[in-house]
């Protein structure tokens, strides 16, 4: 930073006077220490909450209702009758030895377990 971007008179910093490039600077610094600041205090925060709820008892998760089920495995719904381990589970796409099968005239059903 120059001279310039000392403090003004007035107690500031006298960013009327500085360039681009100090001023463009000065905004990436600001940036990263608000990024900073915010993830401190929202880990602060979490904290505290973890702190009241296990003090009633409770998990943050009961509380607000956090995905309890993440990772398990869905059941799948439909099989392919010529290989019996291409399986689906009705969920997302559909596969391409399904898609083919629908476009022969199969019905979905027909392939449910």
């Amino acid at each position: 930073m120059s001279k310039r971007a000392t403090k003004s008179s007035r107690g500031g910093m006298d960013f009327e006077s500085m360039s681009v490039k100090e001023l463009k600077e000065i905004e990436a610094r600001v940036s990263r220490a608000i990024s900073i600041a915010k993830e401190r205090e929202r880990s602060e925060l979490k904290q505290r909450m973890e702190e009241m709820a296990s003090n009633s008892g409770f998990s943050l998760n009961e509380l607000l209702g956090g995905r309890t089920n993440k990772g398990k495995t869905v059941a799948p719904k439909y099989m392919n009758p010529d290989n019996a381990s291409e399986t689906w589970t009705g969920r997302g796409r559909k596969p391409r030895w399904l898609v083919a099968k629908l476009d022969q005239g199969a019905k979905i059903e027909d392939f449910a377990l």
